[in-house]
C-alpha cells in the first residue's frame, strides 16, 4: 500500500509541476480554466493509489480525465507526466485485474487514446516527427499492458504450479493416512485371528487333546506372530496414534445401524443387501462396510439435498457395491476426487478389485466397486 501512495504521489507531483511550473522539464502546461489545472494533477495521479485493489477503475479515472480535458479543450498536452501515468495504469490494469478486465482497460486506454490524439494540436498537423512521437506514446501504452499481461500469467501460473504441488501432498498424505489405517484394520483382522488359534491351541492341550507337542508349537507360533504383528504396527504407528488393538467389528451387517445415522444427520437412504455376507472373510467384509461409510460420507459432504441409494450384492465369487446419489437440491456442489476416493482406491487394490466414482447417468455421483471374494491382500 504505501509503494501504491508513493507511485500516485509520484504522478500527481510530475502534472502539477507541468502544469504550474514555467518552463518545466516535465512537459507543456495543461491549457484549460483553472479549475480544470487544479483538478487536473490530482485527477492523473491520485487514482494510482488503488491500481492493485481496483485496477480498471483506477485506469478509467485517469484515462477519463485525459479525454475530458481534450474535450473541453481541443488541446490536449505532451509531456513525461501523461505517459508515466497512462504506462503504469496500463500495466496495473492487466497485471493485477482479471483476464476480461484486463481486456476492457486496454478497450479504455485506446479509445482514451484516439480522443486524446484528436485533440493534440501537434499530432493534428500531420508532420512526421510529431506522427511518430504519437505513435511512441499509443506503443508504450500497450507495451505496457503488455507486460502486465506476461506478469499475470507468470504469477497465475506460479498459483497453479503451487497448487498442484500442495494438492499432491496432500493426496500422498491420505494415501499414508489411508495405509496406516489398513494396516490397522490388517492387524485388528489377523490378530484376532491369531488369538483365537492361540487360545484353541492352549485349551486342547490343557484338556489333553491332540498331540502336546505340536499344539505347543501352534500356540508358541501364534504367539509369536502376535508379539512381530504388533511390532509390525507400531512401525507403521504414526506419532500420537496410540489406538489399541481391536477385534473387528464393523462389516456389511452393521450397514444397516451406519444408514440409520446417516438417515438422521438429514440424508435419505435406500438400503439394498443380498447374499450371504455372514461367510465373508473378515477383511473384506471390514472393506466393503468401509467403502459405504466413506461414499455416503462423501454425499453428506457434497450432494447438498439429495437420495442416496446403497445396493451390495454378495455373489459367490464377488461383493458388488454401489452406491448412488441423485445431487439435487440448493446447495448441490460438484464432486471432485478427494481423499475419500483416494482411501477408497487403496482399499479394493489390496483386494485386486476395481473402483469406479464419477457423474451418475441421472445427474449425482455414483461409486462402483467390485471386490473378488478370493482376492488376496496385498
Amino acid at each position: 500500500m504505501a509503494f501504491d501512495i508513493a507511485v500516485a504521489l509520484t504522478g500527481v507531483v510530475l502534472a502539477a509541476v507541468a502544469n504550474w511550473m514555467p518552463s518545466n522539464p516535465v512537459g507543456e502546461t495543461v491549457p484549460g480554466p483553472a479549475w480544470l489545472r487544479a483538478v487536473f494533477p490530482l485527477l492523473l495521479g491520485a487514482p494510482l493509489a488503488w491500481r492493485r485493489r481496483t485496477p480498471l477503475a483506477s485506469y478509467t479515472v485517469i484515462v477519463a480525465a485525459i479525454a475530458a480535458q481534450a474535450l473541453i479543450t481541443a488541446d490536449s498536452p505532451e509531456g513525461l507526466e501523461m505517459i508515466y501515468a497512462m504506462s503504469v495504469g496500463s500495466y496495473s490494469v492487466a497485471a493485477y485485474g482479471t483476464r476480461v478486465r484486463s481486456i476492457a482497460g486496454l478497450a479504455v486506454g485506446l479509445a482514451g487514446y484516439a480522443i486524446y490524439a484528436a485533440g493534440n494540436r501537434d499530432i493534428r498537423t500531420g508532420r512526421a516527427s510529431e506522427l511518430w512521437a504519437g505513435a511512441f506514446f499509443a506503443a508504450v501504452l500497450v507495451a505496457a499492458w503488455l507486460v502486465g499481461t506476461y506478469v499475470r500469467y507468470r504469477r497465475d501460473e506460479g498459483r497453479v504450479r503451487a497448487a498442484a504441488v500442495l494438492a499432491g501432498e496432500q493426496a500422498r498424505a491420505a494415501v499414508e493416512e489411508e495405509r496406516a489405517r489398513l494396516a490397522r484394520d490388517m492387524h485388528d483382522v489377523i490378530a484376532h485371528n491369531l488369538s483365537v488359534v492361540v487360545v484353541q491351541a492352549a485349551g486342547a492341550r490343557a484338556a489333553g487333546k491332540g498331540d502336546p507337542a505340536t499344539l505347543a508349537k501352534i500356540e508358541n507360533s501364534g504367539r509369536e506372530s502376535l508379539t512381530e504383528m504388533r511390532r509390525l504396527l507400531g512401525v507403521l504407528r504414526r506419532e500420537g496414534d496410540d489406538e489399541p488393538p481391536r477385534a473387528p467389528r464393523s462389516g456389511i451387517a452393521d450397514l444397516g445401524p451406519l444408514v440409520e445415522r446417516v438417515r438422521a444427520a438429514g440424508l435419505p437412504v435406500e438400503l439394498s443387501v443380498t447374499g450371504d455376507a455372514s461367510r465373508l472373510p473378515a477383511l473384506l467384509d471390514l472393506c466393503a462396510y468401509r467403502i459405504v461409510q466413506e461414499s455416503l460420507t462423501n454425499v453428506l459432504k457434497h450432494a447438498g439435498r439429495a437420495v442416496a441409494r446403497v445396493d451390495v450384492r454378495c455373489e459367490p465369487d464377488m461383493v458388488t457395491i454401489d452406491v448412488v446419489d441423485d445431487g439435487v437440491g440448493p446447495v448441490v456442489v460438484s464432486h471432485t476426487p478427494g481423499h475419500g476416493l483416494i482411501g477408497m482406491r487403496e482399499r479394493v487394490a489390496i483386494f485386486g478389485g476395481q473402483l469406479s466414482a464419477g457423474a451418475g447417468p441421472d445427474g449425482g455421483f455414483a461409486v462402483h466397486a467390485h471386490l473378488p471374494r478370493d482376492g488376496t491382500p496385498s
